[in-house]
């Protein structure tokens, strides 16, 4: 269980901001054993792996996921976190499936940003009830911190998954192999930071 109560409050801004900031939902433990995870994985990287670097830039944003099953800090975080139970509280959902991990790491000095994005464009699965968990290992300033913007899990629309090296679109097919642009239409992002229509949602984060 979580060592806060996910609130009714928390749940409501959740489905109607698709973002929310959760305080003191877990343990130390957990934070330390995903760390210990991270480290791991810094060494031992998988296929999907990614070192990038800006020009002008002395550090390295890393990120790689599927791991879970190869890092037994990541599979017991799986199985006996409180992750699952808050996912599926948010979500009021009876269950909540898990798909994978997702590590991103920065290093001091890091330029390389993170490109705005939908998450549910990268997933083979469809459907309103979809949860990322973003637990940081780290405090988390608000200037660099995790942005969302406001409402837009309700827009209705599917954007073009883009590779964080290039920053450029990749095609989506189905299991038939199948182009899903023939059958749904993606959008290019919209320039969130050149533009004043987006509300956007961010809390620093501090941990203990």
């Amino acid at each position: 269980m979580p060592l806060a109560a996910v609130t009714e409050e928390a749940i409501q801004r959740f489905q109607t901001d698709g973002a929310v900031c959760l305080r003191g939902v877990f343990a130390r433990e957990w934070v330390q054993k995903v760390a210990a995870g991270i480290e791991k994985n810094l060494a031992r990287s998988s296929q999907y792996s990614e070192r990038l670097q800006a020009p002008g830039g002395t550090g390295y944003f890393f990120n790689d996921y599927f791991n879970w099953r190869e890092i037994e800090e990541f599979k017991d975080y799986v199985y006996n976190s409180p992750a699952a139970e808050i996912a599926g509280t948010l979500m009021q959902s009876p269950v909540a499936i898990f798909y994978h991990e997702h590590v991103l790491t920065k290093d001091p000095h890091t330029l390389k940003a993170t490109p705005w994005h939908h998450d549910q464009a990268y997933y083979p699965v469809d459907g309103f009830k979809n949860c990322s968990i973003w637990m940081p290992i780290d405090s988390v300033p608000a200037e660099t911190t995790l942005k969302f913007v406001k409402g837009s899990h309700r827009w209705g629309r599917w954007f073009h998954p883009k590779k964080f090296k290039s920053e450029k679109n990749y095609p989506v097919n189905d299991d038939a192999g199948t182009r899903l642009a023939e059958t749904r239409v993606y959008e290019n992002v919209p320039d969130i930071d050149g533009s004043d229509e987006y509300e956007i949602l961010q809390w620093p984060i501090e941990v203990m």
